[in-house]
């Protein structure tokens, strides 16, 4: 499918060949980022931006990402639009820790969409609890890894029953 098969809405799962989102996958499963489309424009949570509305093209643009499109039925766009404006600007929440004021990409989502469950997160692989990457990265922080805490995760919104799958999106 392409970009003019998308309808307000939809939400954008995403993987890149970052090792962030390596780490994110290898913890969780299937996807690293997500995003909600509105009129050409991706509403997301990212870490150069913040909570940002970003020109789809011009995003799909910045590097190689491979796009999943999924569709909530029910969705009230008008109501979901608003609230994803009502964020924007507001900061990117590196650390993952709950209630800070702060969003990270799912977290964002799960916040104007609230039809997701929230989980305990997992930062580690199957083999360890918590792998080498995310030691490092909450180190660099002066964190402990918040592993257990409630949250979300790309690949866990996925596989909400009440979504459907549509697509991969193509190139244009």
């Amino acid at each position: 499918m392409n970009t003019s098969n998308l309808k307000n809405g939809d939400l954008l799962f995403m993987t890149d060949d970052s090792e962030l989102s390596k780490a994110i996958i290898e913890a969780t499963e299937k996807y690293s980022h997500v995003g909600i489309y509105f009129d050409g424009m991706i509403y997301h949570a990212s870490r150069k931006r913040g909570v940002a509305k970003q020109n789809l093209a011009e995003y799909l643009a910045e590097e190689k990402r491979s796009v999943f499109v999924y569709r909530y039925p029910e969705i009230e766009t008008d109501l979901i639009r608003e609230r994803a404006e009502k964020y924007i600007g507001c900061e990117y929440n590196h650390s993952f820790y709950p209630d800070n004021g702060k969003f990270y990409c799912s977290q964002y989502v799960a916040e104007i969409l609230p039809i997701f469950d929230v989980i305990k997160m997992k930062f580690g692989d199957g083999k360890k609890e918590i792998t080498d990457y995310w030691k490092e990265y909450y180190k660099e922080l002066n964190l402990p890894v918040p592993s257990g805490q409630p949250g979300t995760n790309p690949g866990q919104l996925a596989k909400s029953e009440k979504l459907l799958y549509i697509g991969k999106l193509s190139a244009d």
